[in-house]
């Protein structure tokens, strides 16, 4: 009777730490849902983006280029890891459109371009929030993973960690102001 009493206790510490693995792997996903909504907005915004390039710099053919090129992605193909990348990759080109509208005070004071930042920012501040869900969700999901006892059932059934969102190199440098202000 009493084998039977432990036997039972350990089924049921078994089933709550697989269930548990289970909830925080699906909390990661969601958590990641959050970020891939927010990236699909920003790349919603990619043809306001090209419009306005189009509009008025007609001779910065490198940052049009790479524009067209981000918009030329088909955003439901892409994978997490290529999800990623291509959020890096419109950092990037953000950072020069907004150089580039510095060179064009019209194009500054246009009311597309205004509204275009302001839901640029807005999606940021959502992209960043949830970044930072995300990255808990992480954590939380690996502590089960790697931590004893529910490492083993993690191993048993092939949970895997998952990696963190990290900031390139570049953005984590902070600018310099006078750089700013050179023509």
């Amino acid at each position: 009777m009493s084998v039977l009493l432990i036997l039972g206790i350990i089924l049921i510490v078994f089933i709550v730490m697989y269930n548990s693995l289970v909830r925080k792997r699906n909390e990661t996903a969601n958590a990641f849902g959050s970020i891939d909504a927010m990236l699909k907005k920003r790349f919603d915004l990619i043809p306001n983006l090209v419009a306005t390039v189009q509009q008025y710099a007609k001779y910065e053919e490198s940052t049009f280029s790479k524009i067209t090129a981000l918009r030329n992605q088909a955003y439901d193909s892409l994978s997490e890891q290529q999800k990623t990348e291509f959020d890096r990759n419109f950092n990037e080109v953000k950072k020069n459109f907004f150089m580039l509208a510095e060179n064009y005070p019209q194009l500054r004071a246009s009311e597309n371009f205004m509204h275009l930042q302001r839901t640029l920012n807005e999606t940021e501040e959502q992209l960043s929030a949830s970044r930072r869900t995300y990255n808990a969700s992480v954590t939380d999901y690996n502590n089960a993973v790697m931590t004893f006892p529910s490492s083993i059932i993690a191993n048993m059934f092939g949970f895997k960690t998952k990696e963190i969102l990290t900031l390139p190199e570049a953005e984590k440098v902070n600018p310099q102001i006078k750089d700013l202000f050179q023509s």
